[in-house]
């Protein structure tokens, strides 16, 4: 890069200035889950040691070999061989230690196997411990009150079978479907009556009683209860407390409240192995366990910062998702299991791996890391490629592989044997792949200092602009005509109805791609394509036109147009954005400059509802400065560590404020958390509230979806670097 260009950037955004966001910790979650089914019965349990143990089917299981990223298993706990012919009905935990309770006899194997009680009730599967080793027990109608293997009471419950039992505040809680009772003093009262009790939690303060139909709770000062409808999930089906938190599972996941009066709720296997949930406990280290149908899962916390997730991605992305240097999903998996999985070719290998490129750019000029450096070259190295395997001057391919497997690629089709021996690559390549490039390869050589790359990268800009101008603003594929999305010529662009969306898409892209080209190369004839698009076919009018005139196409526009306007296109977004990169930091002039920044700010208006720091970042460029920096932290924090495709589930919610069916496609009033949504690239719409075809079979890269915007953050330093250095590398 020379030093005039150099010194103007310098001048230009010395007075661009952000506060910026300190880095402070925040509470990361995320889930070790095994697998393995259980019985309806089911329960989970962890003793004063930090073991886990739970029961299913009369039999003992304790979860083995999880970790995250790594499912475990549930398997049969034979530790204790003298309980292996009981026939065990019921466990607990009784001063910490874990009991057991048979057709005859309730039992700890802690006080050194002392404790063994007598009882009468052959089908008991319920029981709480009072003082003293007393106990009470039910098998369903009939209740026994125990202590010293005595019967000191027992009663039979007419029409109503015992769902719960619990000790608090001096006295034993028994609770039916109809019907909350206390026990005190031999002394049955009851306490509450309804329909569809299913659970209950109580602590010295509160008390939650659940139902099939929300729940219900008391403080110490209330006569009557307040019922709980809106809610993720209105079927409870356990209720625990963990340090006086209530935490309730339910038909479908696990929520618990938040202070602001919302949930955070954990459904689909990105949490839960599965969604029917039978028990809840507190576990080691203060973790949550989850017992559901499907296995159990352990969700779990840390406190880190973002500085910390992003090395934990930076790893993700370099030991799971690199294929011959391009940034790429893992597929085929089983269950997100790393090791029945294979990294597959992508429609936007280029697009995914310019975003990556783009975001170690950023990186290396935030850090100088040698890493980052290394990372820019390999990824270059990738885009290279795309261009030497296709026999087309200037054309890059959207993928290339090696020729011996081309009978096992998507679209086989479409993949063209390569010059280069042994060698396939994929045509049709889009608008969506240019405009990856060109941000690519301008970051590159604008803030990588490193003479080989930065030459590198504007060698390849200029090959790539200097096909599409010299093919009349076409991109044109091996068989000699323009590929269908690759065409930025004005009798295309302006085809279009004025509220259609490409017609300012397109204009947009391709004035900041013919900027960025002369502003690197100083070929006259990037400059001179660029005005005349601008003055004589009305790109300027065309991108500056207002977000609130872009819908729907007009009944007598051609089928092409209404197809591309059924609704708002959010990969369409993706691209303007990543162009804007082009558009308005390589202006002509400060007049256009003045203009773009206008047009930016307005689209940026219609997307501030998804809260996506990309989007957010790439609008500072502009120097506002409002740009929703506490939304865009909330976007990088609330962003999980588990990036497989789980199917997810959200429309069933109750505790949400759905609207109308709209242009955009905007649900809710409010974007949900990251962590709640599908799993989703920035193309994608981020108010899809239910993916019902993920089943842990894919997982996308953190190189495109989170570490672009982090580091984009970084490096225009709304967020400021942190001296954190914490290991994200988790085990059970």
């Amino acid at each position: 890069m020379n030093t005039c260009r150099l010194i103007f950037l310098l001048v230009f955004w010395s007075g661009v200035s952000f506060s910026q966001v300190i880095d402070k910790p925040f509470e990361q979650w995320f889930s070790i889950k095994y697998y393995g089914t259980v019985s309806t019965g089911g329960a989970i349990f962890k003793d004063r040691n930090e073991v886990i143990q739970g029961i299913s089917d009369h039999q003992l299981f304790l979860p083995t070999q999880g970790q995250f990223q790594h499912p475990g298993t549930l398997m049969p706990d034979t530790r204790y061989r003298s309980m292996k012919t009981s026939k065990i009905q019921a466990m607990g935990i009784y001063q910490q230690q874990f009991w057991y309770l048979d057709e005859k006899t309730l039992w700890s194997n802690a006080w050194a196997g002392r404790m063994e009680f007598s009882h009468h009730l052959p089908q008991a599967h319920l029981f709480a411990g009072g003082p003293d080793f007393s106990f009470l027990i039910a098998d369903g109608t009939s209740l026994e009150y125990l202590k010293d293997s005595l019967t000191i009471w027992r009663t039979k419950l007419t029409g109503e079978s015992v769902k719960a039992l619990t000790y608090a505040r001096g006295k034993f809680w028994i609770l039916t479907s109809t019907n909350l009772y206390t026990l005190q003093d031999q002394q049955l009262q009851k306490f509450y009556s309804g329909e569809g009790f299913t659970s209950l939690a109580l602590s010295d303060t509160s008390l939650y009683l659940g139902s099939d139909q929300g729940y219900y709770y008391w403080n110490t000062k209330a006569l009557k209860p307040t019922k709980h409808t809106a809610l993720p999930s209105v079927s409870i089906t356990s209720i625990t407390l963990i340090n006086g938190h209530p935490w309730m599972g339910t038909t479908k996941g696990v929520f618990t409240p938040k202070p602001d009066g919302t949930y955070a709720y954990f459904q689909g296997e990105r949490w839960l192995p599965g969604d029917e949930v039978l028990s809840l406990t507190k576990g080691p280290q203060n973790t949550i366990l989850v017992l559901t149908t499907q296995g159990l899962a352990q969700l779990q916390k840390r406190k880190i910062t973002l500085q910390d997730k992003a090395y934990f991605f930076e790893n993700q992305v370099r030991t799971r998702h690199i294929r011959n240097g391009f940034n790429a999903s893992l597929e085929g998996m089983d269950k997100g299991n790393l090791a029945t999985g294979y990294l597959s070719d992508a429609d936007n290998d280029g697009l995914w791996t310019s975003m990556y490129l783009g975001s170690q750019a950023f990186r290396y000029a935030a850090t100088h890391e040698k890493q980052a450096l290394e990372n820019c070259r390999e990824s270059l190295d990738a885009l290279e490629r795309l261009y030497a395997v296709t026999p087309i001057p200037g054309f890059p391919a959207r993928s290339f592989e090696r020729s011996r497997i081309k009978s096992q690629l998507a679209d086989s089709k479409v993949w063209q044997n390569s010059p280069q021996p042994g060698w396939a690559w994929k045509a049709t390549t889009s608008s969506d792949e240019a405009i990856g490039h060109v941000f690519a390869f301008a970051t590159t050589a604008e803030l990588v200092n490193e003479p080989s790359l930065q030459k590198k990268a504007i060698h390849l800009l200029d090959t790539l602009m200097s096909h599409i101008v010299s093919h009349d603003l076409y991109l044109v594929d091996y068989d000699g005509k323009p590929t269908k999305w690759g065409r930025w010529n004005p009798e295309y662009v302006n085809s279009f109805p004025v509220n259609v969306g490409d017609r300012k898409l397109n204009s947009s892209n391709i004035i900041g791609m013919l900027q960025t080209a002369y502003y690197f190369t100083k070929k006259e004839k990037y400059r001179k394509k660029a005005f005349e698009l601008l003055k004589k076919h009305g790109y300027l009018v065309n991108l500056t036109r207002p977000m609130n005139e872009i819908g729907k196409a007009p009944d007598n526009a051609d089928e092409h147009s209404k197809l591309l306007s059924e609704g708002w296109n959010h990969s369409d977004d993706e691209m303007y954005f990543l162009g804007y990169w082009g558009l308005y930091r390589y202006a002509f002039h400060d007049t256009l400059r003045s203009q773009y920044r206008t047009a930016i700010l307005d689209h940026w208006q219609s997307e501030r509802p998804e809260k996506d720091a990309t989007w957010n970042f790439f609008t500072a460029l502009t120097g506002t400065k409002t740009f929703d920096t506490a939304e865009s932290i909330w976007y990088l924090q609330q962003y999980p560590l588990d990036l497989i495709d789980w199917s997810i589930q959200n429309s069933h919610r109750q505790d949400l404020q759905f609207l109308p069916d709209n242009f955009r496609k905007q649900t809710l009033s409010q974007v949900l958390s990251p962590a709640e949504r599908p799993m989703q690239r920035h193309n994608r719409n981020t108010f899809i509230l239910d993916e019902n075809g993920g089943k842990g079979q894919s997982e996308f890269s953190a190189g495109d979806t989170w570490l672009l915007p982090y580091w984009m953050g970084r490096y225009l330093g709304i967020i400021k670097a942190s001296s954190s250095n914490q290991s994200l590398f988790f085990s059970n």
